[in-house]
């Protein structure tokens, strides 16, 4: 079998370890004896647009490599012109119309790059912009082969609405569609996608990295002599990286507690002044290598993700792994991935404070550790591409 990957998911020299788990996926597909090419595909803007970005700040890292290896993935680079009269068009016109234009140009470069190679079937990663999905759509119909989509989180979360046709075309016409989580699937279903042909696999883990170590080790190491409470990801708004400050204080008034910070972010500078002006004892670590993030974690007591939105929330999983238990909100998948291996915390009012009375309630009253690992050995990367695996055997069986 000889799958061609379309994702708007992927590393790149200025972050490595973006799209991580599309890597780590394809790791251990290797082990299936199946074989596979993929392609990032991004919008490379002409000289004008970048002057414009660059006056408004909306700049963004530029890749001039043709493609990167992480991991031992191979990622190959196509991507398409994209103008200011797209970007005008994009905000004055539909939306659509701009992204069947850019994807369109997209699915001819893939089809010239491959037009000696053959494959089996497509499979795209996101709906994001342009939508990996409708690249593969395009090609599935030019290579006359069946198409599967991942929908990860944010594609159906944030951008479905604002082309809902769009998508529902997309998803509708796939083989199969694949959803990371339940949640994120019924707020496909709530857009009018029918869901006749979706599955739900969640996103994994690697056992072997994400593992408990010698907690209070790493604790001396990092200075860290007390309960700690600590957050990994990104610190933007849809991580709630805005309220950081006010749920660690609602946490520190009743426990004597310090809090690891790990990750980056245009909120970063903000959050940590105001952890500052409260005097709340935080470590910021900033970004680390994917590798590294179970030592920290393996500092903590309790991790927390009180998101605004997840498709599902492999990071999760991953401090379970750890044998962190995980205080997280209730929104997308979050509380698919806690299980009972946590506290999930309902949005609605006084949310910062009721968060933080979970977390101490975490504290006085831990899971043990060798549970929590046990409940996440069965999101290993090996069981969920055994089921990715079965899903094309069902497709091309048909």
């Amino acid at each position: 079998m000889r799958v061609l990957f379309i994702t708007n998911l992927f590393p790149y020299p200025q972050n490595p370890t973006r799209g991580v788990f599309i890597t780590n996926r394809l790791k251990v597909l290797k082990e299936f004896d199946i074989e596979f090419k993929t392609y990032g595909i991004i919008g490379k803007d002409t000289f004008i647009l970048k002057i414009v970005k660059y006056i408004f700040r909306k700049q963004e890292a530029e890749i001039r490599e043709s493609s990167i290896v992480s991991k031992g993935i191979e990622y190959n680079y196509v991507n398409f012109k994209s103008t200011l009269m797209d970007l005008i068009y994009k905000k004055a016109f539909r939306k659509d119309l701009l992204l069947t234009y850019s994807s369109k140009r997209l699915s001819e470069k893939i089809s010239n790059l491959t037009i000696n190679e053959s494959f089996d079937i497509v499979h795209a990663h996101g709906m994001f912009s342009p939508p990996a999905g409708l690249v593969a759509k395009l090609l599935s119909e030019r290579l006359n082969i069946p198409y599967v989509v991942t929908c990860h989180g944010s594609d159906i979360n944030l951008l479905m609405e604002n082309a809902k046709e769009l998508y529902i075309d997309v998803l509708g016409n796939a083989d199969k569609v694949i959803f990371v989580s339940n949640a994120l699937l019924n707020k496909a279903k709530s857009l009018s996608y029918s869901g006749t042909n979706a599955v739900v696999i969640p996103n994994g883990i690697d056992p072997k990295i994400f593992k408990p170590l010698d907690k209070e080790k790493i604790k001396r190491e990092l200075g860290l002599s007390k309960k700690v409470v600590g957050f990994v990801g990104n610190l933007v708004f849809i991580k709630r990286a805005d309220k950081f400050p006010e749920i660690f204080e609602n946490i520190a008034s009743t426990q004597e507690v310090k809090f690891l910070v790990v990750g980056d972010g245009e909120l970063r500078e903000k959050v940590e002044k105001e952890c500052k002006q409260r005097k709340i004892n935080v470590k910021f670590v900033g970004r680390v290598p994917n590798d590294e993030v179970p030592y920290y974690m393996n500092a903590m007591d309790v991790m927390i993700l009180p998101n605004r939105n997840e498709g599902f929330g492999a990071v999760v999983i991953e401090a379970q792994a750890c044998g962190v238990p995980v205080v997280g909100s209730s929104n997308g998948g979050i509380p698919e991935a806690i299980g009972d291996g946590g506290i999930t915390v309902e949005e609605g009012e006084d949310f910062e404070k009721r968060f933080a009375e979970a977390v101490v309630e975490l504290l006085k009253n831990p899971i043990e550790r060798d549970y929590l690992r046990e409940r996440a050995l069965g999101f290993s990367w090996e069981n969920i591409v055994k089921q990715e695996v079965a899903v094309y055997e069902e497709v091309l069986k048909k």
